[in-house]
């Protein structure tokens, strides 16, 4: 399956002046071994990778007291790979189980410039978080990916002409017409089945889309990997019983009133200081993601972001559904109550990290908005409402205190501007090309 991070790695490739080793982040299970390998395959004239969860000399020979010189001409010789010839190219997968050869990469940068390196593992963000060890800063490239977004989707099921139609009407705010805007709902819909996990996609892919043939156990069991995993990067069991109470908490947690993800709510009467780790670690195997509120939206929105205030979002929405144990039909029919807005929130949070935009929210004592977009034209607020009835007062709150140069509301309807409100419409299933320049 074609994933848009494989531009991303060109312009690596094609970088002036690149010496620096790329290292690339992203929950476990998304497809990075995948399009990496597939990368080297197809860009480079001679590929070496290494797995070190089954390659123990290099993880020994990277702990021993040689110098790094002496490492490098015995690492040439454990891989049989001449790193002078034509266009080389070195993949480390699971980089993380050896924390000296990440220190190396240093090495490599700044003596063997003409290899060219890329690193990924699992749980690799919680490993360079809590490491001790020296971590080569300013001479590697950090990248991340994430899940298939819904326009990944989309050309798995190959529908790129449908794509096309999406992105000329969100350029255009011109509506579709109505048979491929259901269309679209449809497709919609059915991605918050499958999310953006690979393995999940490309079951429905292969079922031509029929739901029934759909193997619902994929994401169940990707989650239960998570934890699995997780018992070799906890400092005990208990820490490890911790993390899951707060990721097991997060469903409950999205549909809080108080709009906030709230420490008392993992276990009855815990407190920040007993969890709050916990969650980081969570937040550092992108496993979750975080949207800070902000008060006064103005740049940079950082500045004005509350650090003990904010929401955590699931990292992908068809885990989300999954764990909530919401029937397929009833997903397709959007008949989850009170609920739909909580998905289809998580679900654009997603889109717009996939599209490199941090996440921020916006509430005072009375109005809420659920996303803030930093852009050229400034502050752009967003509204997310899963179905076709966006009455909403929050857009008019902001719009009369801050005065933005338009606003975004996202939901079940087509494509539109409304000049009188200053509001752009923007369909669920376009979110996709809310592009970090907007």
């Amino acid at each position: 399956m074609d994933r848009k991070i494989y531009n991303e790695l060109l312009k690596w490739k094609n970088e002036k002046n690149n010496i620096k080793p790329l290292m690339v982040l992203g929950v476990r299970q998304s497809g990075k071994t995948y399009i990496i390998d597939e990368f080297c395959k197809r860009e480079y004239k001679n590929y070496i990778y290494v797995n070190l969860f089954e390659n123990d000399d290099v993880i020994k020979l990277y702990n021993s007291d040689l110098n790094s010189d002496e490492k490098f001409a015995q690492f040439k010789v454990l891989l049989n790979f001449d790193f002078d010839k034509e266009d080389p190219i070195l993949f480390i997968d699971e980089i993380q189980e050896s924390e000296k050869l990440i220190s190396e990469l240093k090495y490599f940068c700044e003596r063997h410039n003409n290899v060219k390196i890329i690193c990924a593992g699992s749980l690799l963000g919680v490993k360079l978080k809590r490491s001790k060890f020296s971590f080569p800063v300013g001479k590697v490239k950090m990248l991340n990916m994430y899940p298939m977004d819904f326009e990944e989707f989309l050309m798995a099921m190959g529908e790129n002409l449908l794509i096309k139609m999406i992105r000329d009407s969100y350029k255009n705010n011109k509506a579709l017409s109505e048979p491929l805007h259901n269309k679209a709902m449809r497709l919609y819909y059915t991605y918050l089945i499958t999310g953006g996990m690979p393995e999940s996609v490309k079951s429905m892919v292969a079922t031509n889309g029929d739901y029934i043939k759909y193997d619902i156990s994929i994401l169940p069991d990707i989650v239960s990997s998570y934890f699995k995993d997780m018992d070799k990067y906890v400092t005990s069991e208990a820490e490890s019983l911790k993390i899951q109470r707060v990721y097991n908490s997060l469903p409950s947690q999205l549909s809080n009133l108080s709009n906030k993800f709230q420490f008392s709510k993992v276990v009855k009467g815990a407190r920040a200081r007993e969890y709050e780790t916990s969650l980081d670690w969570l937040l550092a195997s992108n496993m979750v993601l975080l949207s800070k509120m902000v008060r006064v939206p103005e740049i940079p929105l950082v500045g004005y972001a509350y650090n003990d205030i904010f929401k955590i979002y699931l990292s992908d929405v068809g885990i989300l559904n999954s764990i909530l144990k919401i029937s397929m039909n009833d997903i397709l029919s959007n008949n989850i109550s009170l609920y739909k807005d909580v998905i289809a929130e998580n679900y654009v949070a997603n889109q717009l990290v996939c599209n490199n935009h941090d996440l921020f929210y916006w509430q005072n004592n009375t109005s809420k908005v659920d996303f803030l977009l930093y852009s050229k034209e400034g502050i752009i607020p967003v509204e997310v409402k899963a179905s076709d009835n966006v009455r909403s007062k929050s857009l008019n709150v902001y719009f009369e205190k801050y005065h933005p140069k338009y606003m975004v509301r996202i939901s079940a309807r087509n494509f539109g501007f409304d000049s009188k409100k200053n509001i752009k419409s923007v369909p669920l299933y376009a979110v996709f090309c809310i592009e970090k320049d907007l």
